[in-house]
């Protein structure tokens, strides 16, 4: 049995390395379009597992984005250009919405440490969107403390974010897909075949909003999204 982490990397590095071993990935965007599975209802072959849909919720981050700062007509998106599938559907996705929503979308990219500093160095925008991607999620720290430091409003996917000094998340609860996945591995030991699991997709999200960050950014969350959030961090 091998179950996954991180995205779509991962799990492709480990169907291209075993045929029968089964697999089970606890969160992975669009597994279709990246090969993983042949369809969500019949994966097919040794691999399945739980979808996170965070780029499809991406135009919903980009909403409440614009919500939080209606005078910005530029918003920025970080993303990772390793991650090459899936980064081609983050952006195609990010710029759909932006048309529909009458903003310009900058496009940022880093694949090390130093070119995330680099990108917040170029950053001309009101807003940022960082994609849901392993290697920024490892980067919490350093994403965080440099929206801190050039003051400009970011939202992110996972709730890890937000408890980590981020201002606002938006996206899959990340341990019930975990739970989930290990609900599946279970099921393949005692027998279950992986081809006979279909992908699932989140039907739990959270909106968490950290006040004390927004405070730090002069910033009033309005009351329509306060309404909506699931956690508050004060």
């Amino acid at each position: 049995m091998i179950v996954t982490i991180g995205g779509i990397p991962p799990t492709l590095a480990a169907k291209n390395a075993t045929s029968t071993i089964p697999i089970v990935f606890a969160a992975v965007g669009h597994p279709v379009e990246s090969g993983l599975v042949a369809s969500l209802a019949r994966p097919a072959g040794n691999v399945t597992g739980f979808s996170e849909l965070t780029i499809e919720m991406l135009p919903k981050r980009l909403e409440l984005l614009c919500e939080l700062v209606p005078q910005s007509t530029v918003i920025a998106l970080l993303v990772n250009a390793d991650n090459k599938v899936g980064t081609a559907y983050t952006v195609r996705t990010a710029q759909e919405a932006a048309r529909a929503k009458g903003i310009n979308l900058a496009i940022l990219t880093a694949t090390t440490e130093a070119e995330i500093d680099a990108a917040f160095e170029d950053l001309q925008a009101g807003g940022l969107l960082v994609n849901a991607d392993s290697f920024f999620t490892t980067r919490r720290d350093q994403l965080v403390a440099l929206a801190a430091r050039r003051a400009v409003p970011t939202i992110f996917a996972s709730r890890f974010f937000a408890t980590g000094g981020g201002l606002i998340t938006y996206g899959p609860d990340f341990n019930a897909l975990a739970r989930q996945a290990g609900i599946y591995v279970g099921r393949i030991l005692k027998g279950a075949k992986p081809a006979d699991l279909p992908v699932q997709q989140p039907t739990t999200f959270q909106l968490v909003i950290n006040l004390k960050t927004a405070k730090a950014l002069g910033l009033t969350i309005p009351p329509s999204i306060l309404a909506r959030a699931d956690e508050v961090i004060e």
